[in-house]
């Protein structure tokens, strides 16, 4: 059992109250909230031109390297990705088709906290920009001094986002919804968030005249599952790797082999030593569990049973069981696939579905950023062809006015 996340009554109604002041009080609100969450009393909620181009001047070479190169693979293995349109005759005369069209108008969100997201910055903003969303607001938390960390602008700038606005938490989700005189009402809403931000969005995909949201999101997760051909050390980096996250967090280690499954656990217990963040990965370890399996198809079936967000198989030979695997966000596969390369920079995508609702969610995509319109074009030889048919059925469910649409055009 994964630890109980709470969006209890308490975390609900203090979202509806926030969501209910910013669709009354627009900016006005945002910046109450900034002044009270950030600290920061700002003007403009804006991130101005002259901001977006000072954030390249703040970065190291090495920094604008590494998010050049991420920005790179990822756009690369996204551009695959994407509904496809087709055309089609059922039958003579009756033409069918599919047609793709992206979001007009798509809401990104970026959390703040304790570290600068900017991987997500990418996660989220290359699909929309290889998708062709005409307009891209991003949201993401200002500091004190009402600025933005700098990795993320230029992170932001790669992927062709010009409206960014320095709000964050449930009143960032709420704005983008149902717009403010800033921030233009979105179609949809990407990116995680806490507890607040997951009951806004929630709350705002459930109101017909809010927006869509892309995934429920929990805990980030990670399940390892490991034989006596895996190095302990791996396996023990990749469990912390989850740990550090977050005190609600969970990581679970599959194990075929106790010796190693006891090295695995020691080196844990190393390795957290030297974590800046070990009080965060201790509590997410108390979450956590290591079982003995009896062989990899038994943990493989235990892993599907979970549905983790992410699976990393960290032994020899691996890639024969991918063909096993039925439910998880993102796979790792061999003992050198760690996590944090889907994090960063592989190239796939790292906002998965948590929770166990890979059951039934897909990781962020193209296609999340698209829907698809079908078209239909009879000629009259087609509708008598078909309209037998037509009217049989509508006959059977009672439903006369849409037999006579048919005889009309027959007569």
């Amino acid at each position: 059992m994964r630890p109980s996340v709470s969006t209890g009554a308490d975390v609900m109604a203090a979202t509806r109250d926030l969501i209910a002041d910013v669709r009354e009080n627009g900016d006005s609100a945002l910046r109450t909230y900034i002044k009270r969450f950030e600290k920061a009393d700002i003007g403009d909620i804006r991130v101005t031109d002259a901001e977006m181009n000072a954030a390249e001047g703040q970065m190291s070479a090495q920094a604008r390297a590494a998010i050049d190169q991420a920005y790179d693979n990822i756009t690369t293995f996204h551009k695959k990705q994407g509904y496809q349109p087709f055309d089609l005759k059922t039958m003579d005369g009756i033409s069918c088709a599919r047609r793709v069209r992206a979001y007009d108008t798509v809401g990104l969100y970026v959390p703040g906290g304790s570290a600068p997201l900017i991987s997500t910055t990418l996660m989220i903003g290359i699909p929309a920009q290889i998708a062709g969303c005409k307009h891209r607001m991003l949201c993401t938390p200002c500091d004190a001094n009402g600025n933005i960390n700098p990795h993320i602008l230029y992170a932001a700038k790669k992927c062709g986002i010009m409206h960014i606005f320095k709000s964050g938490g449930a009143q960032a989700i709420a704005a983008m919804a149902y717009g403010t005189e800033s921030i233009k009402k979105c179609d949809k809403i990407f990116g995680p968030g806490n507890a607040y931000v997951t009951a806004a969005k929630t709350l705002c995909a459930a109101d017909p005249q809010g927006a869509a949201l892309d995934m429920p999101a929990g805990p980030s997760e990670v399940l390892v599952i490991a034989n006596d051909t895996t190095p302990p050390v791996y396996a023990a980096a990749d469990l912390l790797s989850q740990a550090e996250h977050d005190p609600m967090s969970q990581v679970i280690l599959l194990c075929t082999d106790e010796e190693t499954c006891e090295a695995i656990l020691q080196e844990l217990a190393l390795q957290i030593q030297e974590l800046p963040r070990k009080d965060i990965a201790r509590l997410a370890i108390d979450n956590s569990r290591a079982i003995i399996c009896a062989s990899l198809d038994e943990a493989v079936d235990i892993s599907n049973a979970y549905a983790p967000e992410h699976l990393i198989l960290c032994f020899d030979g691996a890639e024969k069981l991918e063909q096993k695997i039925q439910n998880a966000g993102s796979v790792f596969v061999g003992p050198y696939s760690c996590e944090s390369a889907g994090d960063y920079a592989s190239g796939t995508n790292h906002v998965l579905p948590t929770y166990g609702y890979a059951n039934n969610y897909s990781g962020l995509s193209v296609e999340a950023f698209q829907k698809t319109i079908t078209f239909q074009t009879l000629t009259k030889d087609g509708l008598n062809a078909l309209g037998d048919t037509i009217e049989t059925l509508a006959e059977l469910e009672g439903l006369d006015a849409h037999k006579r649409a048919v005889s009309k055009r027959r007569s």
